[in-house]
């Protein structure tokens, strides 16, 4: 394998040379990884806004949280389709400098939670191997999960964002099994791509539903009004 680059942090900077623990996390950041098809669309939305939002609740004490894409046939190199700038920049998220990748290994096994775009894309993530069952979810799936986790059982913000994140991810697989959803429907996100603008919009809206209580309960702290 070759070395992974250095993640897209929302603080900026590489991580070269960091101990990392036995599965190969780094110690002191927490790396969510977002995986959809070609990595142009729904994955480089949900990564940009997921950094967006973290950045607008925490500011520099985020900078421990990494936040990448990649898609399962990524197009490797290629800008985010133009319809998904749009999107982000509805939110006032930044969408300069982006580039798609290609899933590798590395991706996840660096990725201390994956989320997908489906279910589809999950089960691929899954059959990459790497441990990554525990880790992996569809983003409405954990958005779910999150939801019946009481916040107060969470270490608080003091005791580290990295330490918080963990122990989420933690309790979202512990709940999986017992909190199902309604529809197999209900946990897709489906692709836009090739699709007018206004359909993006409300791929737009359904990934900052989904992403808000979810950055809400990695961050303990709630979006502002």
């Amino acid at each position: 394998m070759t070395a992974p680059d250095a993640g897209r942090g929302i603080a900026g900077g590489g991580f070269n040379g960091e101990e990392t623990t036995t599965f190969g996390f780094p110690r002191d950041t927490f790396r969510i990884l977002h995986v959809s098809t070609g990595n142009v669309c729904r994955s480089p939305i949900t990564e940009r806004l997921t950094r967006h939002f973290v950045s607008e609740r925490l500011g520099i004490l985020g900078g421990p949280i990494i936040v990448e894409s990649a898609g399962t046939w990524g197009h490797e190199g290629a800008p985010m389709e133009s319809h998904a700038e749009t999107v982000l920049a509805d939110f006032g998220a930044d969408a300069s400098g982006f580039t798609g990748r290609e899933l590798h290994d590395e991706h996840v096994i660096r990725a201390d939670l994956v989320l997908t775009a489906t279910r589809d894309h999950r089960a691929q993530v899954i059959s990459m191997g790497h441990s990554a069952g525990l880790r992996t979810f569809t983003l409405k799936e954990f958005t779910r999960l999150v939801r019946a986790i009481d916040p107060t059982t969470l270490p608080p913000l003091e005791e580290g964002v990295v330490n918080r994140a963990r122990s989420l991810v933690r309790a979202a697989a512990a709940l999986r099994g017992w909190l199902q959803a309604p529809t197999a429907e209900a946990d897709e996100v489906y692709d836009p791509y090739g699709a007018p603008l206004g359909f993006f919009r409300s791929v737009g809206e359904e990934i900052h539903e989904a992403l808000d209580p979810v950055v809400t309960a990695l961050t303990g702290v709630p979006a502002r009004m």
